[in-house]
């Protein structure tokens, strides 16, 4: 089978295209045939190093969508997705022709997506949920405020919140009207440059902030995204692609009786995982929830590029599909095979 790996930590030029025996089922894990997976921003941080728990040489890749070709006789010819956080880290991933999945991560792909866009739902919407659901526990009539809606994450969470029935403010830089607004769009779009956002807010909420504000920009508007916040609000972060380190102040943040929650969705492995993409199935079925906008799909042997793309903060979503053969012969393809 063909795959993509790297064997040492850089830009996307450590990339290769190799050739490996198919592998085999075995009493705790299934084969998938590949037929698409995303390339995520976390992809790209794999390869250049700034994963500490990956191990080398590694196939990377988290999100994919397949076809089971080994495992259960349930399972065999079932059409599945899925996504994890030690999948392309400390074990090889799914930039590859198959990919070796627990049994017990199987879920079946909700029939009313593609393999590409199956492939491309898993780390943004599982990190949606696991913020906002799980950990926030957003509730129906409350208000969230998305900071960074428009992105992967923000719009899957603004999703989210619609289907629970909360309120939304989608926060982010003023875009032409309809690019990258989600299914199930937001009550009231604000601009994340305004300098009295806090107070914006608050003249359309009776004069209250936000009881959640999901911050996907990280470190440069944390401290907006905690003046955001209504009495006991929550604040999630998810990222930190800039500065890391930030300040409050905290005779604020304690008399608001605020809370803030970071969330690291590596934490959830391939099964655990699962678990969320089952209880995310229904909405993509009955059509609360829209797939990520995919904007490029390539074949393995043009990972270096796929790569590139998605490091420079490409809008949507670029997608490997593993079945793509490219006529051409690619850098990657040239200089390995």
């Amino acid at each position: 089978m063909q795959l993509i790996q790297f064997d040492d930590f850089g830009d996307p030029s450590q990339l290769h295209l190799a050739e490996k025996p198919q592998p085999r089922a075995d009493a705790e894990n299934a084969v998938v045939r590949v037929e698409a997976a995303s390339v995520n921003p976390s992809d790209a941080k794999n390869v250049a190093g700034r994963m500490s728990q990956t191990t080398l040489p590694r196939v990377p890749g988290r999100d994919y969508s397949g076809v089971v070709v080994e495992g259960p006789d349930e399972w065999i010819g079932q059409e599945v997705w899925g996504t994890g956080g030690d999948v392309g880290f400390t074990r090889d991933g799914t930039h590859a022709e198959y990919v070796v999945v627990p049994r017990a991560s199987l879920v079946r792909k909700p029939s009313t997506l593609s393999h590409e866009e199956a492939g491309s739902v898993g780390v943004t919407f599982v990190t949606a949920w696991c913020g906002l659901i799980e950990y926030a526990a957003l509730g129906k009539n409350e208000t969230v405020a998305v900071i960074g809606s428009t992105g992967g994450v923000g719009s899957a969470v603004v999703q989210l919140a619609k289907r629970i029935g909360a309120r939304v403010f989608a926060i982010d830089l003023p875009r032409p009207s309809g690019d990258g607004q989600p299914a199930g769009a937001a009550d009231v779009l604000l601009d994340s440059e305004d300098p009295n956002l806090a107070s914006t807010l608050r003249s359309f909420n009776n004069r209250r902030g936000a009881d959640v504000v999901f911050n996907t920009a990280g470190g440069r508007m944390f401290d907006v995204g905690v003046r955001l916040l209504a009495h006991r609000g929550r604040q999630v972060e998810i990222t930190a692609p800039t500065e890391r380190r930030v300040s409050l102040d905290l005779v604020d943040f304690y008399h608001n009786e605020s809370q803030l929650i970071g969330v690291d969705t590596l934490k959830r492995d391939l099964t655990a995982a699962a678990r969320i993409l089952e209880k995310l199935k229904p909405g993509f079925e009955d059509g609360s929830y829209r797939p990520p906008v995919i904007t490029k799909t390539m074949p393995l042997n043009d990972a270096r590029q796929a790569y590139e793309l998605v490091g420079r903060g490409a809008r949507g979503r670029v997608v490997l599909k593993p079945s793509l053969r490219d006529r051409t012969t690619s850098a990657l393809h040239r200089a390995y095979v």
